[in-house]
């Protein structure tokens, strides 16, 4: 839908400049309320789909039940839960163009989804009209059921000379209402992510409501809200861990130790750190409450209130990590399926961290430790006390783990988002060979390799295969695509480069992956 910004500038007078947007407010979204198919009134929307997006996750998060999942199939042939990547789908959004038997004096109404909570007498108090009034625009509605659409009555100049216009004597309501159609205004409560400071002449032809982030939830009382990070007490977490015994630790980095705990009805991991990672703390922190993604870990919340340590409560992931299953023992080899998908999810994180969020950030170490695995065998991108807030071309004193820093980074510091972009080639190496990045000889006369040199040395020959089959992780057996890995490996190299402006970027690299998956399945 194109709306001009002075049209919805005249339905929402209390944004103070055009120019900008604060985030996560609810603003007033005007659309023409049109005869669909001749059956009943209705807007469709044109939107494209995201990862992972459901029939219901588009109706109740990006579209806040304004419609429902039944209403989004009926005009869409794609199966509900298996949507193709960045298709285009109808999403029908019902209306009201009124009704002149109850009243001649109403042509604009605002399409309201009802909450939990709220009453026909709490929405005529907020609406400032009677409640006899909003019910006879609904004679039908269970105001108290917390949920479907109701009709808002409200007033527009020229919108009630329309309907006055079309007002003959001997026509029936239902007459009136069909004739005002595609001439009457409707007002949306729509609720979404908006970019703060949003350039309006930079974004002229775009839409200003953008409806990606699956976080955000509706409050009766508040309209719009965020996840955020809840702060713990440090007697809950010291509970939950039956006071961080050994017996709960399932994992130390750098940055502290990891443990085990359930939560207010969730299971969690607790990484407790000393004090001297506070720098880090804050970076995660800072990081994981602005950034919502499904191929990022969650951060549930944080405690600062130990005089010695802190902590910070990620959501638990039942996989641990791709490390452990790729050098670990006693775990059962991930098959080719799992390995390519979760070089996948790892692309589509980073994209994410690099693309679509500002300042763009760069993780700066990813590696497979950091890469942890959810119950469905899906990667989640964690560890981000390292993470740059930064502008491509600055320089950083160093961070991250040595077979997985890009020549510029270990020399220089010179940090782009194309420091990820190596990383993530390396672990593309790791996932076909269950190889770590730095392979020390048994021999300790002989020098430490890199796994990037390896590769180079097999993928630099005229036909690599033979050579490459014998890279592949034996545990594989002969259960892979040997065409398949060819191409992973080959899009790994150009991730590799010595120069970072050959390398491609993580929005070509998702492409290229889902491109071949595409070829995959076909």
């Amino acid at each position: 839908m194109n709306t001009r910004i002075s049209n919805i500038l005249k339905y929402n007078p209390t944004i103070p400049n055009q120019d900008s947007l604060e985030s996560f407010v609810r603003i007033n979204l005007p659309f023409s309320c049109d005869c669909i198919n001749g059956e009943f009134l209705g807007h469709v929307f044109n939107y494209q789909l995201s990862y992972q997006d459901t029939y219901p996750s588009i109706a109740e998060t990006r579209y806040a039940n304004l419609t429902t999942a039944d209403w989004i199939q009926r005009f869409n042939s794609y199966d509900r839960y298996r949507l193709p990547d960045d298709a285009n789908i109808n999403v029908t959004v019902n209306c009201s163009c009124g009704d002149g038997s109850i009243s001649k004096d109403y042509g604009l109404f605002v399409t309201y989804p009802l909450r939990p909570g709220e009453t026909l007498d709490s929405i005529s108090s907020a609406a400032n009209l009677s409640s006899d009034l909003i019910r006879s625009f609904n004679p039908d509605v269970n105001f108290s059921q917390g949920s479907g659409l109701i009709y808002i009555p409200g007033r527009d100049e020229n919108v009630v000379k329309l309907a006055s216009a079309f007002t003959e004597p001997g026509l029936s309501g239902g007459a009136i209402a069909g004739i005002t159609v595609g001439v009457v205004v409707v007002v949306l409560f729509l609720a979404g992510c908006l970019y703060t400071g949003v350039n309006r002449n930079k974004n002229a032809e775009t839409n200003p409501v953008l409806l990606q982030n699956p976080q955000v939830q509706l409050s009766p009382a508040q309209g719009i809200t965020i996840d955020k990070s809840v702060e713990f007490s440090y007697e809950e977490l010291s509970i939950a861990t039956y006071e961080f015994s050994l017996a709960n630790k399932i994992g130390q980095g750098g940055s502290g130790a990891v443990y085990y705990a359930e939560l207010r009805g969730e299971k969690a991991a607790i990484k407790k750190m000393d004090m001297q990672a506070s720098r880090q703390f804050l970076a995660e922190l800072k990081v994981l409450t602005r950034t919502h993604h499904l191929n990022l870990v969650r951060l549930i919340g944080y405690c600062t209130k130990e005089w010695d340590s802190l902590f910070l409560v990620y959501e638990y992931m039942e996989n641990g990590n791709l490390s452990q299953h790729l050098h670990g023992l006693g775990r059962d080899p991930l098959p080719w399926s799992t390995r390519f998908q979760i070089a996948l999810d790892l692309a589509r994180g980073l994209e994410y961290i690099h693309e679509h969020i500002v300042p763009i950030h760069i993780h700066c170490d990813i590696k497979s430790t950091n890469i942890l695995i959810d119950k469905n065998f899906h990667g989640k991108v964690a560890d981000f006390g390292v993470t740059r807030l930064t502008d491509v071309g600055s320089r950083s004193r160093l961070g991250g783990t040595f077979g997985y820093m890009p020549p510029e980074y270990v020399q220089y510091g010179d940090v782009s988002s194309k420091v990820d972009v190596y990383a993530f080639g390396v672990v593309l190496y790791e996932l076909i060979s269950a190889k770590k990045a730095i392979i020390r000889p048994n021999d300790s006369d002989d020098e430490p390799k890199g796994l990037v040199a390896l590769f180079d040395e097999v993928l630099s020959q005229a036909d690599p295969n033979d050579d490459l089959v014998k890279m592949i992780d034996p545990r594989l057996g002969d259960n892979y695509p040997l065409d398949l890995v060819h191409e992973m490996a080959q899009l790994a190299k150009a991730c590799t480069r010595d120069d970072p402006k050959q390398r491609p970027s993580m929005r070509s690299i998702v492409v290229a992956l889902m491109t071949l998956l595409s070829s995959t399945e076909e």
